[in-house]
């Protein structure tokens, strides 16, 4: 982490801490139904107000369209927040102007104060100038803590980071440290698990992937698209058939680079895809023209066990089969736990993330089990491809 500026050298007594938080959470009839996001940053918003920072919460909800909506406040948001961190938050109706400089003028040192929703303007999005200096009134140390708006170069996740003393909050720091062990500086043999659906939304992926793993695990449904192209016949499976050419030459290369890619050599089919649909194992080469591969099957599941036990990391993105649907979600299930088991037995560092992998991986029981899970979609995604996230780049020891 020393790459990063951390709360360890930050000195907020008395400052005014502009905290950049991700509180985008579901709201329900006016109450937070999930307050998972809000767990994670608890950590950091209790230290900075122990230590004397006058913590001002910057967030975003939904999507209003730069302007005002009720629909988005962030009001309930900050309820939420106080009942979590066992601590009183004010909120301001603005997130910048007189509204919001009176609230924070108000403050003292320890209080908690939640400004609304910065996404009322366009200027956040659009990281204007005008409005990063506005934002930057409010405060004298800048700290964001909020990974999963990092790919963004917004005015709350990246302009602030110029105008002031800046450093990453306590859950940023964890998912720093986690994404450094899972590619950065992972321990070999490292492993990737990539699944979903389509292999054109995971292209940039996989082919920053087989630069950097040992073992590439190909699952879901885009493993359909590998076996085509290498003349597999997939019956009325999803597949990207106008793909074949790029899987192809996506395993020429690993095999360059000295990747090993492993796909199904049996799967679980079915003629229609519902829940307890009648199914069958079959191997891949005798999918009938009426079948649909909805999950791996026992051999297959197998080799990815094998495979695990010979890595030392793993970062897993994606599930294998269509899990929300039984009995398709058995090999991740299981796989899951395998994963589980050898990260608890100490053999293995697990790193995933992703909407449906964090789901899969709750259905599974297994998520505390695993050395870190990120809630980061999109912004776990680019980091995985190599791309360079600017709220991340912005905090760099310089």
């Amino acid at each position: 982490m020393s790459a990063f500026r951390t709360l360890d050298s930050a000195d907020v007594k008395g400052k005014r801490v502009l905290l950049r938080v991700d509180l985008n959470v579901p709201i329900e009839k006016g109450h937070v139904t999930d307050t998972t996001r809000i767990e994670r940053v608890a950590s950091t918003i209790l230290e900075l107000a122990d230590k004397g920072g006058k913590v001002i919460l910057m967030a975003h909800l939904g999507r209003p369209k730069g302007k005002p909506d009720p629909a988005f406040t962030l009001k309930p948001v900050a309820e939420a927040v106080a009942q979590i961190v066992k601590r009183p938050v004010a909120f301001a109706p603005d997130c910048i102007g007189e509204k919001a400089a009176s609230a924070v003028a108000a403050m003292k040192n320890g209080d908690i104060l939640c400004l609304e929703n910065t996404r009322y303007y366009n200027a956040e999005e659009k990281n204007e100038p005008g409005f990063v200096a506005e934002l930057a009134k409010l405060g004298d140390v800048y700290v964001n803590d909020a990974f999963s708006a990092a790919h963004r170069a917004h005015a709350s996740t990246e302009g602030l980071a110029h105008h002031m003393p800046a450093y990453c909050g306590r859950a940023m720091q964890k998912e720093l440290d986690a994404l450094t062990l899972a590619l950065g500086e992972p321990v070999r043999p490292l492993a990737a698990v990539v699944g979903g659906a389509k292999v054109s939304g995971k292209l940039e992926l996989l082919s920053n992937l087989i630069k950097k793993v040992n073992i590439l695990i190909i699952g879901g449904g885009m493993a359909n698209t590998f076996l085509f192209a290498q003349g597999k016949a997939v019956g009325k499976s999803l597949c990207e058939k106008d793909l074949a050419d790029t899987a192809r030459s996506i395993l020429a290369d690993a095999a360059k680079t000295g990747c090993r890619i492993v796909l199904p050599v049996d799967a679980v089919a079915a003629k229609e895809f519902k829940a307890h649909a009648a199914s069958r194992i079959v191997d891949v080469d005798h999918v009938a023209d009426d079948e649909m591969i909805l999950d791996i099957g026992p051999k297959s599941i197998v080799a990815v066990e094998e495979a695990l036990k010979t890595a030392k990391t793993l970062v897993w993105n994606g599930p294998f089969g269509a899990f929300e649907t039984p009995p398709f979600d058995a090999a991740t299930m299981q796989i899951a736990k395998t994963a589980a088991f050898l990260t608890v037995d100490g053999k293995l560092k697990s790193v995933a993330g992703g909407g449906d992998t964090v789901a899969a991986l709750n259905a599974a029981g297994v998520a505390e089990e695993f050395t870190y899970v990120s809630t980061a979609g999109g912004a776990f995604l680019e980091w995985m491809e190599g791309k360079a996230l600017p709220g991340v780049e912005a905090l760099r020891a310089k």
